[in-house]
């Protein structure tokens, strides 16, 4: 795209034409772009026009309501993309024409397929895509000028959008368009879980602050819902883990029913704990529907009391009450989740298994995963260590439990960097590797294969290959989006890391962890007002979290500002990210007495594991030789840190160094 275009127009500038992509086609994108703002019609795209600061989201809706016409680069990443149908979906409800150039001969999905029924569109489907860029500019500055739908614009093909083989909905008689409409986008729902009175009365609290004289929530995302975190209602509070499974479980069936929008376990999890009613939820998640619910678990039994709400007028759509054997839950999650699709008028896209998506049929290795969990979410050594120890008991009594595998691979991971463990790295990439044999058709092995290749590997090519495919069997998978966001942003691949992030985002929005990766990127990126605005979003969720905090600090410290950097640090949790952090602040300070003896504890506290924090201190501090040496050090190490080595804004005093430019080849970084 010429430098100028940009420039030109103005970021966030209202412009007439829109235009809506997968960040896999951006290249496509960009040409369409810089064609049409050659001719003389500006365009809003995204990254390239959302303002700094600005919520992702919000751009676009604003952008998408001042455009005159939608131009949509139809593919097949086009019809998995979430944020495409709601563009696509958005630009009819405001009865903008919509222009596709279809670039390659994909079936649609029944959503998209419905929206563009009666849409037209070029075919660059056999490699014409320059050859189409001119018939699609005719179009666009036709249909502007006439200022109504681009039917009868010459040049452009007026086909419709369905497979040959199936009726047009535009031919369908018109309830059954309306009922194809309901199935295709779905229902929001809540579920809620209560037993006996006890239960009821608590579950009951949110809805009674709910009435029906709320006004609907605006940007409230159409067939969607929340599962929230389910209550311990066991006697002595001990189950929390298995209440939190019992909804991650839910959340997980859910996502097989074609059209439901099911909010990501983390967003779902960051009211757990909290009294917030249903409208501020639907709020904040922009959902229809929540689920809730109680477990009570006492012995070999289990009661569930579970409640679905519409959150725009908190009527309650459908509750149950469970009372079962524990060696029938596995039933009862499917049992529930049929029965809130139904609630909906949905249907699952799959009928559920003893497995499901607990990916074993043995209830004791489930309530081991479901404690290893647990320990991990706390991220702390003893945790850690208990984590790696509940994973491989839940892997020793079901050794084909592919998910236990994945997640015993973060854990691994942690633990080995923290400790400097070599051992535990290479049983890591073995459980990698077995997660990936035992279940090649499920995400969360690829995921956390691609992970541990990033951090541990540095296997470039590789971990992208993993993360591509996770995403690729679950399009729906936030956590994998982060991961290969981080991935993108760590070979310098920015634009591309910011788009995956929001992506990201839009699927899991109170992810902290996605929050703290846009920050990431946009501090690489050298914006450090939209790093400071995207780390403070990831703080308002998690507040105490380390990792955001240490971040901030750095960006105050990039900024100039050392003593508010000084005072961040201060707050952080976590020994030798606290150290590093103030060690920085007090030489930016010129406090050098102070700046010696922190680096000195830093030394102290974590040469064996953690060359790469002293290393970046010594970058900070203009100490070039022995920056590097650190650097150096950490290689030898396979210090997890080192995955920042390229793009790290900290290590900027290094990197004309030739011995930095060796560390980077070394490592297999792309030029």
């Amino acid at each position: 795209m010429p430098e100028g275009a940009a420039v030109e127009q103005g970021h966030g500038s209202a412009a007439p034409v829109f235009v809506s992509y997968a960040s896999q086609d951006g290249e496509v994108a960009d040409a369409v772009v810089a064609t049409l703002e050659k001719s003389g019609v500006r365009c809003w795209i995204a990254p390239r026009d959302v303002v700094p600061g600005e919520f992702y989201a919000d751009s676009i809706v604003h952008a998408l309501d001042a455009a005159q016409i939608a131009v949509l680069v139809l593919s097949r990443n086009a019809s998995g993309s979430p944020h495409v149908l709601r563009e696509v979906e958005r630009a009819v409800s405001k009865r903008h024409p919509v222009i596709s150039l279809r670039i390659d001969p994909a079936p649609l999905p029944a959503a998209l397929e419905y929206f563009l029924n009666t849409s037209q569109w070029l075919d660059a489907s056999n490699g014409g895509i320059e050859r189409s860029l001119s018939r699609l500019t005719d179009a666009v500055r036709r249909t502007l000028a006439a200022g109504d739908e681009p039917s009868g614009v010459p040049g452009v093909d007026v086909t419709p959008q369905a497979n040959n083989a199936q009726r047009s909905p535009a031919a369908l008689p018109a309830r059954q368009r309306m009922k194809r409409a309901l199935l295709t986008l779905g229902v929001v729902a809540v579920l809620g879980l209560g037993y006996f009175a006890l239960d009821a009365l608590w579950l009951s609290k949110r809805i009674d602050r709910t009435s029906a004289a709320n006004p609907a929530t605006p940007g409230v995302v159409r067939n969607s819902i929340a599962v929230l975190p389910f209550m311990d209602m066991s006697e002595k509070k001990d189950q929390e883990y298995f209440a939190d499974g019992m909804a991650e479980e839910l959340i997980d069936l859910l996502a097989k029913a074609p059209g439901l929008h099911v909010i990501a376990r983390t967003s779902s999890f960051s009211f757990k704990g909290k009294s917030d009613d249903i409208p501020t939820i639907a709020a904040r998640l922009k959902v229809s529907h929540v689920l809730e619910g109680s477990v009570r678990k006492a012995g070999d039994r289990l009661r569930v009391t579970t409640q679905l709400v519409r959150t725009d007028t908190g009527e309650q759509v459908w509750s149950e009450s469970y009372d079962r054997e524990l060696k029938d839950v596995f039933r009862l999650q499917d049992e529930i989740a049929e029965a809130v699709v139904g609630a909906l008028k949905l249907r699952l896209a799959t009928q559920p298994s003893l497995e499901g998506s607990r990916g074993t049929s043995s209830v004791a290795a489930y309530n081991e995963f479901l404690l290893g969990r647990q320990f991990m979410n706390r991220r702390r050594m003893d945790d850690l260590k208990r984590a790696v120890a509940a994973y491989s008991e839940a892997i020793k009594l079901d050794p084909t439990y592919a998910a236990a595998y994945a997640e015993l691979v973060i854990a691994q991971v942690y633990l080995s960097d923290v400790i400097g463990d070599e051992r535990g790295r290479n049983q890591a990439e073995a459980s990698a590797d077995k997660a990936v044999e035992l279940a090649p058709a499920r995400a969360e092995g690829y995921s956390a294969r691609g992970w541990l290749r990033t951090v541990l590997k540095w296997d470039w090519l590789g971990a992208e290959a993993d993360l591509r495919k996770a995403v690729e069997l679950d399009p729906t998978d936030s956590v994998a989006r982060g991961r290969l966001a981080n991935l993108l942003q760590d070979v310098g691949r920015i634009p591309e890391a910011m788009a995956c992030a929001r992506v990201a985002l839009e699927l899991d929005p109170l992810n902290a962890t996605v929050w703290g990766y846009l920050a990431s990127i946009n501090t690489a990126a050298g914006d450090y007002p939209a790093a400071r605005t995207a780390v403070k979003r990831g703080l308002e969720i998690e507040p105490e979290d380390p990792f955001l905090l240490s971040h901030l600090g750095d960006i105050e410290l990039l900024e100039g500002h050392a003593a508010a950097a000084l005072e961040t640090y201060r707050t952080v949790d976590l020994e030798f990210l606290r150290l590093t952090g103030l060690a920085m602040a007090e030489h930016a300070l010129g406090n050098r007495a102070a700046a010696d003896d922190l680096v000195q504890r830093l030394i102290d506290t974590i040469a064996s594991s953690g060359a790469y924090q002293i290393g970046m201190v010594f970058a900070w501090r203009n100490d070039h030789e022995r920056a590097l040496e650190w650097l150096e050090r950490a290689y030898e190490q396979r210090d997890g840190g080192l995955e920042d080595l390229k793009v790290g804004a900290l290590l900027r005093n290094v990197r004309g160094e030739a011995r930095y430019q060796a560390l980077l080849r070394k490592m297999n970084f792309p030029e």
